[in-house]
């Protein structure tokens, strides 16, 4: 340990995103000494790519909105299966929280009377969401990094974390190296917040950057933490499908929520037919009426005429356009088309400022005057590290978890603008909890140096077998198997063959070597990613498999229809010595006064 660069903090938050940035905040704010460590550089988070806004019950545009609805339209479009009372907690501190980033120096789009305006999005009863243009994310990181590097936070940039340690059942601290040159790096600290984000890069079409490899989840999972509703897999409807070298990158929602149209190579505006029964009257029957909707927002003015049908939820718009593809009514590139050019070229420069520059940077695509071609792109996992919704704390004692590497937030599927609120409320109790668990201890944590070594070897192992498996093509494996068996629409058979090619690639993996140093090598990085992204594919594809039914952005080919038997289940993830175990848990019972949201209105 004496060669090792070494670090003491009360609280590591290990990822610097919204969530990671907020806790940090908060833990320092209440007296905790704290450590930032984000795996790319400060400010270059995968938020920044969130585009459509922050979803909050302000009431500034719909006078009638309020927690209750919030709370209710998360927990319907997370088919019930929601930690009902971290939704709560969301529904109810969502508001404060954005209020919080404009007392902090955030700069939100303004109604004429000078409040945060706010904009409609799929699943929200009300125009709900507060934006920057389709820049929100990007403004929510440049106010929260202001406030946190005033605060003096200590930031560890290009460093990536391998392992935490523990004293007995206790967090003790985390092991890692600097991504530039490998040098390795010990931090010893009483309370770890885990706040590392998805786990897109499981999949080879995705909305998500080269970080999202997983590493909370599987970090969390090695050390006893459990995985819940690794199933539930968000393909986001609107993904760039051409030209290739960007497939996946996002389009934002927020095209749709300024009145963009999805149509099929036909001309057919086809998501009128692919509503759920269930919500049909919460939609626009006709495209007259879908006019009126947009007429108003596009004046500026309320309205209570239905919302159009490209506004249903993020699960339902994205399976609607793979039929539409499959069935043969695609775009040349394998998409569907998204047209907001029949609106004034100034208005849609002005809303959605970025969607006009990437597509014309990227695409040679001026969405002023032609339609954009689009497609499902892995975007969001709904499941991640079970933890406490009052204090996001994991079953491990001093491990605590926000963001996307925790579950239970958004049930069967996430609505569209929830994610950064989500960030900054559980950010904000997840520093709270650490901050209140780390100044609580009586004793310093110890590390044993046993473990330092066997962390060191693992990192090692592939440099000492230049001739083993090379990781990127184990990579492409890894890909290839989940796109087709663990996809969009899952079956049992493919399910049983994904989850028997991914226990061979884990055998593979064993042996995985790449050639040179330490130094600026991507290889080397990828065998440790791929450790993380075998944990996370491996769970989404056995929570999958043993839930036989479909519900939200789990579906079914051979079981179509929602089971009771799994109405009120979470799939739960744990290590059982070597190997992955599933067990069904009971949801947390709702009380009766919350039951009484869903009764009134049937």
């Amino acid at each position: 340990m004496q060669d090792l660069e070494i670090h003491k903090h009360d609280v590591l938050v290990i990822g610097a995103g919204g969530a990671g940035l907020r806790a940090a905040i908060e833990a320092s704010s209440r007296g905790a000494s704290v450590g930032l460590v984000c795996k790319s550089l400060l400010g270059k988070a995968h938020t920044v790519m969130a585009e459509g806004g922050i979803a909050a019950a302000l009431a500034n545009v719909d006078a009638q909105d309020d927690w209750r609805t919030h709370f209710r339209d998360t927990m319907l479009g997370g088919k019930m299966l929601n930690n009902w009372r971290m939704a709560q907690l969301h529904a109810q501190e969502a508001p404060e929280r954005v209020r919080e980033l404009e007392r902090w120096g955030a700069v939100f789009d303004r109604t004429k009377d000078g409040k945060i305006l706010q904009r409609a999005f799929g699943g929200h009863t009300h125009k709900r969401l507060c934006h920057v243009g389709d820049r929100t994310g990007l403004e929510l990181i440049r106010t929260l990094q202001d406030r946190g590097v005033h605060q003096g936070i200590d930031v560890y940039m290009e460093c990536c974390i391998s392992r935490l340690l523990k004293d007995g059942d206790h967090i003790a601290g985390a092991f890692g190296y600097y991504r530039a040159d490998g040098r390795y790096v010990l931090f010893k600290a009483k309370a770890v917040v885990i706040a590392t984000g998805g786990v897109g890069k499981s999949y080879s079409v995705t909305s998500n950057s080269w970080e999202y490899t997983g590493d909370g989840h599987g970090l969390a999972y090695e050390a006893g933490a459990d995985l819940i509703d690794m199933e539930f897999v968000q393909f986001h409807p609107t993904g760039m499908v051409w030209p290739p070298g960007v497939r996946g990158l996002l389009v934002t929602e927020g095209v749709r929520g300024e009145g963009g149209i999805l149509r099929n190579s036909q001309g057919e505006r086809f998501m009128f037919r692919y509503l759920p029964e269930a919500t049909k009257d919460q939609y626009a029957s006709t495209q007259e009426e879908a006019k009126r909707w947009v007429e108003a927002a596009v004046a500026g003015t309320s309205t209570d005429a239905r919302r159009p049908p490209e506004l249903s939820t993020r699960d339902n718009v994205a399976r609607s356009i793979y039929l539409e593809v499959k069935e043969g009514r695609g775009s040349p590139h394998g998409g569907v088309f998204l047209d907001i050019s029949y609106q004034d070229p100034e208005r849609v420069k002005k809303k959605l400022p970025s969607m006009y520059h990437q597509f014309k940077e990227l695409a040679d695509v001026d969405i002023t005057k032609q339609p954009m071609e689009v497609g499902p792109t892995m975007h969001y996992i709904m499941g991640g590290i079970r933890v406490d919704a009052d204090t996001a704390e994991s079953r491990v004692p001093g491990l605590f978890a926000a963001g996307e590497a925790s579950g239970g937030m958004h049930g069967a599927n996430r609505l569209g603008g929830n994610s950064l609120s989500d960030l900054v409320v559980f950010g904000c109790r997840a520093g709270i909890g650490a901050a209140q668990y780390a100044t609580g201890l009586k004793t310093e944590p110890a590390i044993n140096e046993s473990e330092i070594k066997a962390a060191i070897d693992e990192l090692e192992a592939p440099l000492n077998c230049p001739d083993g498996v090379n990781p990127f093509e184990l990579q492409r494996q890894l890909h290839e198997v989940m796109g087709t068996y663990v996809g969009i629409f899952r079956q049992e058979e493919d399910l049983k063959t994904g989850i028997s090619k991914l226990e061979e690639l884990k055998e593979k993996y064993k042996r995985v070597g790449i050639d040179g140093t330490k130094v600026f090598n991507p290889g080397w990085h990828l065998c440790r990613d791929l450790k993380s992204m075998f944990v996370c594919s491996e769970a989404i594809a056995r929570s999958a498999y043993a839930r036989k039914e479909s519900r939200g952005a789990h579906s079914r080919l051979d079981y179509p229809d929602t089971d009771n038997k799994f109405a009120k289940v979470n799939s739960s993830i744990y290590k059982d010595g070597q190997e992955m175990k599933l067990a069904h848990t009971p949801l947390l019972e709702m009380p009766e006064d919350l039951k009484q949201l869903f009764a009134k209105k049937g």
